[in-house]
């Protein structure tokens, strides 16, 4: 079982900054990928950002240039710095844990995600 704690949410003026964190516990493994999602009412749930155990990061393109994701392998943390925040921003944000993996002879991936935490930018 892997656990997945965020923090860091809150409510922001439009060009605000918020930094969220995601501690990860359990049996953790070295080739996963982290990283955060966001969530709106009626949408899909949508990748913002991935970070591999390497250090190379992937990015929305609505989030290029203005987020920032990082990651501590020894504390098995990854960080989403947030900077210029806009209304369109506003959402629940996911941490995101994703493993490779056989099921039934198949290849596969494993996910695990955290409970979330909102972001509301506002005026």
């Amino acid at each position: 079982q892997v656990q997945l704690v965020e923090s860091g949410g809150g409510s922001v003026q439009p060009g605000g900054f918020l930094r969220l964190s995601c501690a990860a516990s359990g049996t953790i493994r070295s080739d996963a990928t982290m990283g955060w999602y966001r969530q709106t009412p009626g949408k899909q749930r949508d990748m913002v950002a991935t970070i591999i155990t390497s250090g190379s990061p992937n990015y929305a393109d609505s989030v290029k240039g203005r987020f920032a994701i990082s990651r501590d392998t020894a504390k098995n943390t990854v960080y989403l710095q947030m900077n210029s925040l806009k209304p369109e921003d506003t959402a629940v944000y996911y941490c995101h844990y994703q493993v490779p993996g056989w099921v039934n002879g198949r290849r596969t991936d494993y996910n695990y995600w955290g409970q979330g935490t909102q972001v509301t930018v506002s005026s």
